[in-house]
Formats: structure tokens, sequence, C-alpha cells
């Protein structure tokens, strides 16, 4: 490697044609689903969809694109979109229906996504059309079985009730402290904070209406759970079979983990003398102090002991903060913007809580999209229940509770099983690949549309970058194991005008070192071979070099180390650039055609290696390089990803596609010419 190429610590014995990593038959992958009260912002794009969108072009080219599935979509139900409704209707006079709100925001979402170049197969609407009606029977037939399986209970909670206006509260419509120990959301609400923790309502801080700022009341409502404390013992062999899989995150084991402790209270210290004097009128419990701590725990063997104690501790006036656990899943509630759920035992028509459905939703989009496609409903089988095939699912952080403990407790459950095993068997739902992103911040600090931070929108990032520069950034990022600050330099008013922007790094590799060298091959083709592609036998250190990269490229892949894979990238295109540099300058001041036919014939080689390791990256600026060597769309294809030129186009030099002076592949955005002005 040379001095500019990033070091990479591959921690691992070095890769080769024998020890290649193994993928499925056919995939599915699927994106976190924005909710439908909101235009996407940076974190949705940057944070989770390039992320999906990379995995699911490298695996069409790794395994076909006919076996390959990428769904996403708008979730259009649940608390926060009625919320935000009703302010745009009561408080600004917009006169559409919710339905016209959610509509034109999943337009909007669809729009940003295209400009991206997201390749959604499908980015449906679980409550717009032919989607929603898919997703409606789907959730009822769910429910339903889950019911007939025995996993559900019915469970009368206190809900909020604003007694100035008379109505319960839905989830968004109170704010308070979140009660769970150790977490810093700045926003918790009826019964999950905006980092995804879950409790039960009563146990909220500081509880507001938002509707009228008073304290709100507690009522009681009755409604359908999922049995997840019965779960535990299935969740605790399950991430004992993730910590053995080497492709999965550890932030995805450590926040699993984290809810399997047993049910504990935090209490501060000064509040040692009322538990004392009420401490017997709990169930059987542990005290534990710590030297230099300000809070005490309590720690109970059950969920419901640890909430009896709730319920006295509160009487008492006593403040306090929960740790993680498994608590029952809601799965219906009384919201009326919702899908419909199943009567189940003649109780008032319910709604399906938005986190439940919104699990389940991409199988919905599954079945949606092959009835689109003309193919048999059935096959969502092939993708969802085959040992051949793998769910990919790419979420951010705050999301693991409910895809790495709920939905695979629920997937197990749908098959009436209480134990999981790291083989799943044919016929039955496979456990999915979660690829959880950490936060990714906005200039150091994190920002979301509900805090007091605003992130940048996503679509107004493109007034000062090319799509291709940002998907290079975010993908080098390296989210996999920390969050990292997006620090774009149009919006950084830290930035010095002579500080260089950090997000076009990336993206100038391409645009500056990759276009020079793709551009000087096809002039001296044209130049001095009459614009054809001279072919021959590559030089056996290049040959290797670029297996090399394609091996490590593809173990990164299977790993989803995307940080990783750019600095692959990065060695290969800048050692292609200097081996140019040396046998251009060496046959040029001979004026031997020979060397020139070498040199180029190397140099051609380690441009169609590279070009297909970016195409998954950079599709438009790849696809333009497909265009003018003049070859058909198998060259995306693995199976040939080995392979020289000379193959490829069948022993014959091949004319090439006449370029024209100063033509980009890989373009920059026109602010950046501005700039340099």
């Amino acid at each position: 490697m040379d001095n500019n190429t990033p070091n990479v610590n591959y921690n691992k014995k070095m890769v080769s044609r024998d020890n290649r990593p193994e993928f499925p038959k056919r995939a599915v992958i699927t994106g976190g689903m924005p909710y439908g009260n909101k235009q996407l912002h940076f974190g949705h794009v940057g944070g989770v969809f390039v992320f999906a969108d990379v995995y699911a072009r490298f695996m069409r080219d790794r395994i076909g694109r006919e076996n390959v599935i990428f769904v996403s979509g708008t979730d259009c139900y649940g608390s926060p979109i009625a919320e935000s409704y009703r302010k745009l209707h009561d408080e600004q006079g917009y006169t559409g229906t919710i339905q016209d709100f959610v509509r034109s925001n999943h337009e909007s979402q669809k729009e940003t996504l295209e400009k991206y170049e997201i390749s959604l197969d499908l980015f449906g609407a679980s409550g717009l059309g032919r989607t929603s009606e898919i997703h409606h029977e789907v959730s009822k037939q769910l429910i339903k079985r889950l019911y007939d399986n025995g996993y559900l209970q019915k469970i009368t909670t206190a809900q909020f009730y604003d007694e100035k206006v008379g109505t319960f509260l839905n989830g968004r419509q109170v704010v308070g402290k979140c009660p769970v120990q150790g977490c810093q959301s700045e926003k918790g609400y009826a019964d999950e904070c905006d980092l995804g923790h879950q409790y039960m309502p009563i146990n909220l801080i500081d509880p507001k209406s938002t509707l009228t700022g008073e304290t709100p009341v507690m009522r009681d409502v009755s409604n359908w759970y999922f049995k997840l404390t019965d779960s535990y013992a299935l969740l605790c062999d399950y991430i004992e079979i993730l910590k053995k899989q080497d492709n999965v995150r550890q932030v995805v084991t450590k926040t699993i983990g984290e809810f399997l402790e047993p049910p504990v209270i935090y209490v501060m210290n000064n509040y040692m003398d009322t538990y004392l004097s009420v401490k017997d009128e709990m169930a059987e419990h542990e005290l534990i102090e710590e030297p230099k701590k300000t809070s005490f725990t309590i720690k109970f063997k059950e969920l419901s002991e640890r909430d009896h104690a709730c319920e006295i501790l509160t009487a008492h006036g006593v403040r306090f903060r929960t740790g993680k656990t498994l608590v029952p899943f809601r799965l219906t509630g009384n919201i009326e913007w919702g899908v419909p759920a199943p009567v189940l035992e003649g109780e008032d028509p319910l709604t399906v809580w938005v986190w439940p459905e919104s699990l389940w939703a991409p199988i919905s989009f599954t079945v949606a999209y092959l009835e689109a496609a003309g193919r048999d409903k059935s096959e969502w089988k092939d993708y969802w229940c085959s040992k051949d095939a793998k769910i990919y699912q790419f979420i951010g952080q705050d999301n693991i509770y409910f895809y790495g403990i709920a939905q695979p407790a629920m997937f197990c459950a749908l098959q009436g099983k209480e134990n999981i095993t790291p083989d799943v068997p044919d016929g039955e739902l496979q456990m999915s690949a979660l690829v959880a992103n950490h936060h990714i911040l906005f200039l150091d600090k994190k920002a979301s549309s509900s805090g007091s931070v605003k992130p940048p929108m996503a679509a107004d990032l493109l007034d000062y970058y090319t799509p291709e520069q940002l998907r290079m950034h975010f993908i080098s990022l390296g989210l996999g194991m920390r969050s990292v600050s997006f620090q774009p330099k149009p919006l950084n008013p830290s930035a010095k005008p002579e500080d260089s922007d950090p997000v076009t790094k990336e993206g100038f590799l391409l645009s500056n070192v990759f276009n020079r060298i793709i551009r000087t091959c096809l002039y001296d083709a044209q130049k001095y071979f009459d614009g054809k592609m001279p072919i021959g036998e590559v030089d056996a250190d290049i040959l290797a070099e670029c297996e090399k990269a394609v091996l490590e490229y593809e173990r990164f892949m299977y790993r989803f180390e995307f940080h990783q894979v750019t600095y692959v990238l990065d060695s290969l295109i800048r050692k292609a650039s200097k081996y140019m540099s040396k046998a251009k300058g060496e046959a040029d001041k001979a004026d031997d055609n020979e060397l020139r036919r070498k040199w180029m014939i190397n140099v051609f080689h380690m441009i169609k290696t590279a070009t297909v390791l970016l195409h998954p990256i950079a599709p438009s600026g790849t696809e333009m390089v497909r265009e003018y060597l003049c070859v058909d769309e198998s060259l995306w294809s693995w199976d040939t990803i080995f392979d020289t030129f000379e193959k490829t186009i069948g022993g014959t030099e091949h004319q090439l596609k006449f370029l024209e002076p100063r033509v980009d592949f890989f373009k920059r955005h026109e602010s950046q010419f501005k700039t340099e002005e």
C-alpha cells in the first residue's frame, strides 16, 4: 500500500478462493420504514437506505438479479402520524384527509429515494393502495395465528386520559421523562421513548398532555399483548446463536442481552429510608448497593413483582427508574388511525399498534411486489421460509428491541415453537440478519425531527453534493462500529473557507483519480489502437492484486463492513493510478506501442475489477463506464468476476465507444466548481 491508502486491519486469516463466504440462493433486503408524517432527513438515507441499497445491488450482482427482492415503504399508521395530522388540521388549517397527508409524504419520500438511486423493487405504503389491502389481510392472519397458538393475552392497563378535553391520549400525545435507567432520550411517550425503550405507562416520569399541557389521569383500557416474557429462554438461546456468527454486529447482541437481564428498579440513595419502611410489602428481592453510586438497585425474579414494587414506591412518593427487561409486547390499541385488528373475543373494534405490524410489513410488501411483477404471490415463502434464502434487515440501533427481540419471538410463536435452533427448518419463517447502524450525528450532535437539533433534509443535501458523493461518504463512516458525525462544510457554521469538505473526500477518489485512469486508457486506445481495447495476457502480479481486492471486498460485504469496502477500493484504484503513471511514462518515453499495449491490458483489467466492485456504490458512473467499454450487463455478474477482458470479449480486439474530450464518468457537483473559482 502507498502512503495515501488507509490502513486496513483485516483481523482474520488471509482470504483466498478456498475460504470464500457463502451466500444464499435468494435474498430479501429491507430498509427501515420511515413514518408517514415527514419527509426523509439525512439520517434516513445516510444511516439506513444507502447501506441497504448498496447491499441489495451487491447481492443482485453476486447471486443474480432475479433472486433478490428489495422492499421498504412508508409506515403510514400510528400515533406520530395521527398527532402530526391533528396539529396540521386543527392549528394550520389543512383541509385534506389523513390519507391525503400520508400520501403526500409517501410520494415525497419515494422521490427522494429515487434521487439517491435507491433501487427498491417496491416502496410501498402500509396504509395506501394495494399494498395496504395486502398488509391488512396479512396482519389479520398473523394476529389470529398468534392467538390460536396461545401466545396472546388480554391485559387491562391504565391509559392516559386528558380530563380537560375528555379524551384518551395516544402514544405521542403524552410527553414525560423515560423511566429506563441510563436512557438519554429527550422525549418519553406513553409507553416508549424516542430511543425505543419500552415501559408500562404508569412508570412514565412527569407526564404531560400535549393537547392541554395538563397532567393526565389514568383510566383502564384492555388490549391484546404478545407474551414476550414467555420467550425469555428462547431469546437466551437466540443470542448465543448470534454470538457464534461472524457477521453479526456487536451492537445487536449487546442490545438484545441488555433486555434479558432480571427486572430491576434503580432508586436514588436519598430514598433509602422510605424504601426500608415499605420493602416488606414487596415480593422477595435482592438489594444491591455499590460504593460511590448515587442510587441503589432492587432486583426481582419476575416482571409482575417489579411492577407491584413500582406501584408501592409511587404511592410513597419515591422517584425511581426501571431497568431494561422483557415486558408484554402490545399488539393493539384504541387509536382510530391504524390497521384494523381482528375481533378475537367479542371486544370493541381495536387497531393494531404500529410497531408489530411494521415488523411483518416487509412480508406484505414482498407479496405486493410479487403480485405487481406478475409472479405467484405464494413465492413469498421461497424467500421468507426457505433455508436457501436469507432476509437482511437494515435498521438503526434504536430499533434493535423490535427486530432483535419482538420479531424473532413472534416468528417462533407463529410456528408454535418454544425453542430456536441455528438451522430453522424449511417451511418456517427464517430468522433475519439484522444490520444495525449506530447513530449518524449531525455536527457532533444527535439530530431528530422531534428533538432540539433539526436534521438537514436528504433532498436538500443534493444542492451541494451528487448522490454518488454522498453514497460513498455515508458507507465510509463506519456506522457499524460507532456513532459518527456527518460534517457537511456548506451546513457547518464553524467551517472556515480554507477547510476541506470531509464529505467529498471519498467521492474525489472517483471524480479525480478513477476518472483520470479511465479517460487515459480510452484516449490512448483512440490515439494508438484505432479506438480498440488491446487484449492479451494480464501480468501475474496485476491478476493477483485484482483477485485479492475481489476476495477482500466480498468478505467485507459478507460481514457488512462497508467502510472496509471503501478502503479496498481506495487501495486498488490508487495502485492502478501509480502503475499506469509509471508504465505509461516508460512507454511514451520509448514511443513503444508494445509497451503501451502491455500497460493498457493490465490497467483495463484493473478498471474492469474496480468498476464491478464500485457498481453497487456508484451505479450511474459505473454504468457509464460499461457503456464506453461496449460490454453488456453480464459485466456485473460475479460468475465472471476474475475473468480478463480477453475472455470476456472472446479473444479479439474490441471496439470502444469514442470518448470526447473532458468527459467525466463520476461527477462533481456544480457548486464545487464554483467554490474553486
